[in-house]
């Protein structure tokens, strides 16, 4: 048997979860939190990753997996290098789209929408949660970009460790947060197929 039929042969009934009108949330963003929880509540690795779609301003598109780090005025906030290619695609087209699977709950929620920076408020205050390990990284590492060698990025590492100690190490410009804002027709879900 080839991979092809191996692939088309594989079956799953899913039955664990329902979607009803009549159990859900009028508000999709409210809805989507008390899913969230059932995902948190139930020890699934990374409940918090979910893909995000972007596009060229011509429409090619990409997709990766980023960490929700916060819900805020119906939007879903996560954080990145500005300059790195999602950055760079954001910047000249907006739209864009997330996917949040949790396999053991036979769930999905994909949610379409518009991508707009944080604060500058919000990125600090972000910034300053995250380990100096990470925060070192957000200097170091020039995202998207080809480097020579590993080489590079272990002497990027070790010069912003000498230029900035423990709590005294200021967030870079070209990193922060963005929040990926949808209207209350944009979040759709189910059982994943």
């Amino acid at each position: 048997m080839n991979n092809s039929s191996t692939l088309a042969s594989l079956r799953q009934d899913y039955r664990q979860q329902s979607l009803s009108e009549t159990d859900v949330s009028r508000d999709p963003v409210q809805q989507f939190q008390v899913w969230l929880q059932h995902a948190l509540d139930s020890d699934i690795l990374e409940p918090n990753a979910m893909t995000l779609a972007t596009a060229t301003r011509d429409g090619q598109p990409s997709a990766r997996v980023v960490l929700l780090k916060g819900i805020q005025d119906n939007g879903f906030v996560f954080y990145t290098n500005y300059d790195s290619r999602k950055g760079r695609q954001i910047q000249d087209n907006p739209f864009g789209c997330l996917v949040f699977m949790w396999k053991e709950l036979e769930r999905q929620v994909r949610i379409e929408g518009v991508l707009e920076k944080t604060s500058g408020a919000d990125s600090d205050a972000y910034f300053a949660t995250r380990p100096y390990e990470s925060q070192v990284g957000a200097w170091s590492s020039p995202q998207s970009k080809v480097i020579e060698n590993r080489a590079v990025l272990e002497k990027n590492v070790s010069d912003y460790k000498a230029k900035f100690q423990p709590d005294h190490i200021r967030r870079p410009d070209h990193w922060g947060g963005y929040v990926f804002k949808t209207n209350t027709g944009g979040v759709l879900a189910g059982p994943y197929r």
